[in-house]
């Protein structure tokens, strides 16, 4: 990765809302396993939590995957400085995650599948007309072989990311999947016209929750509730089973939330990346947040 002192993120059409400059850090190139602040992380892609350690995060980077201390420092843990532009981790497999992004080397990675934590990954399969740099990406907690992944289109696996087929066209502008905890053809998508919902395995799709703004993320937690950030409308629930969103909380300043994730052993503990690739940490169901460490 070339040096540089400052680069500029478009958060997708969100970029129509906010550009925001994201300091670098300087680190990589003599990163040798030593802890740095999470604050100089940047570029973060995804953000998982650590099933052995709830109380840790995974960050996927531009340059590799780290995990965060409730300190706030972070620990590089994958061999390389890829870049993982997707991730998301096994619903019950601490030890396995999936990814998808660029190489050093240049081109695209295709699937990628780690089974030891990050540390190091394997090409399953290209995708179709790959290899593919899934930007976004999502595994079924209620089948972890069925995979959803946007790549121009979306495709979809059952068998793990073995073998991939194209559904179709993304309802809209695309910026995160989450597939439903209770069905495998079930599966919500942030848009740049809010947050949708398909029902029959991405084939088709019909609008959810809070409709006419861009919704930066959306993410399906352990306990079955979906959260999303809805411009305008800040951070907005879905419970399991309920029919309509509830709001959180809207106090988040001119920061937007792009990446989240939920403690499966306490949903009170919730964890968000912002356009700044700034972590932030609730403690009580979203009302509030803080920096991490």
């Amino acid at each position: 990765m070339k040096n540089r002192t400052t680069s500029f993120v478009t958060i997708g059409a969100i970029g129509a809302i906010a550009t925001v400059a994201v300091a670098s850090s300087g680190w990589w190139g003599s990163q040798a396993q030593s802890s740095i602040p999470v604050a100089e992380v940047s570029h973060i892609h995804g953000i998982a939590v650590n099933l052995s350690d709830p109380s840790k995060l995974y960050l996927a980077t531009h340059d590799g995957v780290f995990l965060t201390s409730p300190n706030g420092t972070a620990t590089p843990v994958s061999s390389n400085t890829d870049d993982y532009m997707s991730f998301t981790s096994h619903p019950s497999d601490a030890s396995t995650f999936f990814a998808s992004g660029h190489p050093k080397t240049g081109g695209n990675s295709g699937f990628l599948v780690s089974r030891d934590g990050t540390k190091s990954w394997e090409r399953v399969s290209p995708g179709v007309n790959g290899p593919v740099d899934f930007h976004a990406m999502t595994v079924s907690p209620a089948d972890p072989n069925v995979l959803y992944g946007l790549y121009g289109e979306i495709q979809t696996s059952t068998d793990g990311g073995k073998t991939w087929e194209v559904v179709g066209p993304p309802p809209a502008d695309i910026y995160g999947l989450a597939a439903s905890v209770t069905d495998p053809q079930m599966i919500y998508a942030a848009t740049g016209q809010g947050v949708m919902v398909s029902r029959d395995g991405a084939k088709t799709w019909e609008p959810s929750g809070p409709a006419g703004q861009p919704a930066s993320f959306v993410n399906a937690a352990p306990d079955g509730t979906v959260y999303a950030f809805v411009v305008g409308s800040g951070l907005v629930k879905l419970a399991k089973s309920a029919s309509e969103w509830e709001p959180i909380t809207k106090r988040f300043g001119n920061r937007i939330l792009i990446h989240f994730a939920a403690d499966p052993t306490n949903s009170d503990n919730l964890f968000a990346v912002t356009q700044q690739s700034e972590v932030i940490v609730s403690s009580d169901g979203g009302q509030s947040w803080k920096p991490l460490g």
